[in-house]
């Protein structure tokens, strides 16, 4: 039988990320060594004391119903946590659980507009950005991030009359992939230009705990006015290696919560409880490991990057998260060629900057999944593979 999919599915494409599975499987049947740098997913573990929280609740018969609701001892974790690790005060009614940050953005769309409404995204961006939107038929609006601003937007790139048109904007710093930091300026300013367009405003902030040099990464909510603006998404998966059991944190603006709510109510049946208890064994209990954790991404990316810039692909030194987003070199002119050509002859796996948009190209993707030693031997395969070479 042949069967009619929705226009809607049509437009989502596996693309690169299937290619570069497929790729790596056809190396290691050839028995190559291969180091994939393209998903990022921590090697790190949970703290022991998340693990022992999960564990605990795990034992508990009870604990394998619905949940329906989060705990409130969950609410007041995430509130707490908000006031000390960023200065923000929230109440219950400004938090929400999600299945990750992923699944919130890709689902608050059918909340905030409909069939047609016009969304800002950022183009390089975080793929889901888009297709989020883009399940509601909703039209994404791309608007650019250059190298020249530190991959900050600059407003006034911003056709008035889209500004004028649409409904949200999703910012994300620091951001995947282009590794930027924002500073009080650019936060500021965001919260001016959602204000004169009444546009609400969606900060993905999962890398909040994952900032170089020394710097505290923060909290959109912590600016004037932002919680009459938005509402921000912090994930526990890159902060405390939490990624299989997907939990994150929609907070800010209390209708958009409320309504969200009301929208994923119909969705599912709560997050299972003892996922519930393990995000409250990380929020509450000692910070030491994450903090010794961004310590120890940012040697990996400093190793990465001095290290390829040794042997001839020059990368600038990232800012934060747990990726690199370095520029290809110059003799290639296409970001998927060279991310090809790469695992090819060298055995190294990174993502072309052209799978987060149109701006991405000319750059690839290395995500910092692997110790300072391993990411050598890596640097070590590049340099013999003779790619660098004109």
């Amino acid at each position: 039988m042949e069967f009619t999919f929705s226009r809607r599915s049509q437009k989502i494409e596996e693309g690169i990320f299937s290619l570069l599975n497929t790729k790596k499987e056809e190396l290691i049947r050839a028995g190559r060594t291969v180091y994939n740098f393209s998903v990022g997913t921590p090697d790190f573990h949970p703290p022991i004391h998340i693990m022992k929280a999960m564990e605990k609740a795990c034992s508990i018969p009870e604990n394998y119903k619905y949940s329906l609701t989060d705990r409130p001892e969950l609410l007041d974790a995430v509130k707490t946590f908000y006031q000390k690790r960023f200065g923000v005060e929230l109440c219950q009614n400004q938090i929400m659980s999600l299945y990750g940050s992923q699944e919130g953005m890709a689902h608050i769309g059918l909340v905030l507009c409909d069939p047609g409404d016009t969304v800002l995204v950022p183009d390089p961006g975080y793929p889901v950005f888009g297709v989020g939107p883009e399940l509601t038929g909703a039209k994404c609006v791309a608007y650019p991030l250059y190298k020249e601003n530190n991959f900050l937007p600059d407003f006034r790139d911003i056709p008035e009359e889209e500004a004028d048109r649409a409904k949200f904007m999703i910012i994300s710093y620091p951001a995947n992939p282009v590794c930027s930091v924002a500073d009080d300026h650019f936060y500021e300013e965001a919260v001016a230009f959602a204000k004169r367009h009444r546009i609400i405003l969606l900060h993905d902030n999962a890398y909040a705990d994952l900032v170089y040099g020394g710097k505290i990464g923060k909290s959109f909510l912590s600016y004037p006015g932002a919680v009459e603006t938005g509402v921000e998404f912090y994930s526990l998966s890159k902060s405390y290696n939490m990624t299989g059991m997907r939990i994150s944190f929609a907070v800010g603006n209390e209708a958009v919560i409320r309504e969200f709510k009301k929208v994923r109510s119909q969705i599912d049946y709560g997050i299972f409880l003892p996922v519930q208890y393990a995000a409250i064994a990380a929020l509450t209990g000692p910070q030491d490991s994450v903090k010794e954790q961004c310590a120890l991404y940012e040697e990996r990316c400093r190793t990465l990057c001095r290290g390829l810039t040794s042997v001839g692909w020059n990368v600038p030194d990232g800012q934060g998260t747990m990726f690199v987003w370095a520029p290809i070199p110059n003799h290639y002119k296409s970001s998927e060629k060279f991310a090809l050509d790469l695992m090819e002859q060298a055995g190294v796996i990174v993502v072309p900057g052209t799978a987060f948009g149109r701006l991405g190209e000319g750059y690839v993707r290395i995500a910092l999944v692997y110790p300072p030693e391993e990411i050598q031997k890596a640097i070590q395969a590049i340099a013999e593979s003779g790619i660098l070479n004109p």
